[in-house]
């Protein structure tokens, strides 16, 4: 999933030297030569380092995109002449994918999709540099404006005889498929049309019967070696039928799409997940059909709910947006994914996007899949938030988001500006970054100090009530924890009488002295 965001190469002794071709975009490491065909994951740059190491200085290799000539001969793919110049381009499937390349695939996009993705890859801090919105060299970046693209691969390989029409009605297919269920044999297409003669197939399609097309496919395969699981090879012929590439509608299958678009768009390693490693060499064999060399693949290991179930999109709690609204910090969310699973030589909380991209080693990635746990998913926005509150530059931008959402959640209840006033909410922050876990959690102080200054009369029963429907706005923070804060600010203990007791007592002006006393003296430490 997230560890796509960042690949790390690695040679045992040096930096990689990188050269590409200028006419068919290879690149050379030293004696070894790899095309170079594909979309980028990594804003700017990927890093280049010894043994995913923290040795020696890293070098930084920026991801651009130089080549505006499309080539679809096979010769692009022979190797020995010059190469200079170079960049990597990395997809991660399903879209978006890119350098950073949002691709959106499917016949029918619901409207907004793809503005709504881009949206929220702004938000995690990697905006796309081609996508449909925003264009690129390499683009349509909607698979329904590529549609001439996929026919004309699909004519190349019915030519030479790599793909035939299909006739079989779907009543047909669905009759096999009960059949081979019937007998407890896996549903296969038992491959009819492959055997119509030349006139036979002239003759249906002059009758305009529907028809897809299914690439052909044969035994021979060539093992590949993942990046993740190391060689592979599957005799995709002898367990599955012929695979439809062009649906009867004119839209490809994924089959087809995705290495039509990867090559076209200069993809040079695919990292997608493990369940499609055992279609990879049904994918070679399309390569090979249209004389296209494939890019390196790397399968990773599936990301799952901490129970082992399948992440879907039908919970609607694991869509970005979800975890935007609750106050999640962008870099939390990538590194509690990136802890679960596995290609560190150590884990810690806390690591930001720079140093998980330095210690990422991807030969330390397993196969076995990873269990995402985001009830620990507070304990890691606290960490992060802290970070936030220390630097300058990101508190200034924490400072205008709380702004915003006190002024949107609150509204004209914030009868006193003077709590919506960078240096006071830059105070708070200070006093409260030991126990808040998402930046929700400052409301409760807002909230509570705009209820003090309004000058009514405070009774224990009232307070006590009004602080439990407090804490429980801070987003995870512990009912204890935000107490335990107001004890310290008030009197300066751990331990004594409530919290409300002792609201009651001082009364509200001497709360509100005694609030604003400690975030002064906070705020000079600071």
């Amino acid at each position: 999933m997230l560890l796509s965001l960042f690949i790390h190469f690695s040679t045992p002794s040096r930096c990689l030297p990188i050269k590409t071709c200028k006419r068919c975009c290879q690149y050379s490491t030293g004696r070894t030569v790899h095309k170079l065909d594909t979309p980028v994951l990594l804003k700017n740059a990927l890093t280049f380092n010894r043994g995913g190491g923290h040795g020696g200085k890293q070098k930084y290799i920026r991801l651009n995109s130089s080549q505006k000539r499309r080539c679809f001969s096979s010769e692009c793919d022979e190797v020995g002449h010059h190469h200079e110049h170079g960049e990597v381009r990395v997809r991660f499937a399903p879209s978006p994918t890119g350098k950073i390349m949002q691709r959106i695939g499917g016949g029918r996009l619901v409207p907004g999709v793809a503005e709504s993705i881009e949206v929220m890859l702004g938000w995690a801090g990697i905006p796309p540099d081609e996508s449909p919105r925003g264009g690129g060299e390499y683009g349509p970046y909607l698979q329904s404006q590529r549609l001439s693209l996929y026919s004309q691969a699909a004519d190349s390989l019915l030519q030479t005889g790599k793909a035939y029409h299909c006739f079989c009605s779907q009543q047909r297919l669905e009759l096999l498929k009960r059949e081979a269920l019937r007998s407890g044999q896996t549903p296969r297409y038992d491959n009819r049309c492959r055997h119509l003669r030349p006139d036979q197939v002239e003759e249906k399609l002059d009758q305009k019967v529907p028809h897809v097309i299914r690439f052909r496919l044969e035994s021979g395969v060539e093992p590949f070696n993942d990046l993740v699981f190391g060689w592979n090879r599957h005799e995709v012929a002898q367990v599955e039928g012929d695979p439809v590439v062009m649906k009867t509608d004119g839209f490809p299958t994924y089959h087809l799409a995705n290495i039509v678009d990867d090559h076209l768009m200069k993809v040079s390693h695919v990292l997608r997940g493990s369940e499609w490693l055992i279609s990879t060499s049904k994918h070679l064999l399309l390569y090979r059909a249209l004389g296209w060399k494939p890019p390196v693949f790397g399968h990773l290991p599936l990301l799952l709910n901490r129970d082992g179930s399948k992440l879907s999109k039908r919970q609607g709690d694991i869509y970005i947006q979800s975890f935007q609204k609750s106050g999640a910090l962008p870099e939390a969310l990538l590194d509690i994914t990136t802890h679960c699973g596995s290609g560190f030589n150590s884990n810690r909380v806390g690591r930001k996007m720079e140093e998980l991209i330095a210690e990422f080693n991807p030969s330390k990635i397993t196969t076995h899949s990873a269990l995402l746990d985001l009830d620990k998913l507070p304990e890691f926005n606290k960490i992060h938030l802290q970070q936030r509150i220390d630097d300058a530059v990101q508190r200034d931008w924490l400072v205008r988001d709380l702004q915003g959402r006190i002024q949107e959640v609150y509204g004209t209840q914030v009868q006193d500006q003077d709590v919506l006033q960078p240096d006071y909410i830059t105070r708070v922050l200070h006093l409260r970054k030991v126990t808040m876990t998402s930046s929700q959690g400052f409301y409760t102080c807002a909230r509570l100090m705009e209820g003090l200054k309004g000058g009514e009369e405070l009774t224990v029963d009232q307070l006590s009530v009004e602080l439990k429907t407090l804490a429980k706005k801070t987003s995870n923070t512990k009912y204890r924890d935000v107490m335990k804060i107001i004890r310290l600010a008030l009197s300066g203990l751990q331990q004594g009488p409530s919290v409300a007791e002792m609201m009651v007592s001082l009364g509200p002006s001497e709360i509100t002295h005694r609030f604003n006393r400690v975030l002064h003296q906070l705020s000079r430490q600071h």
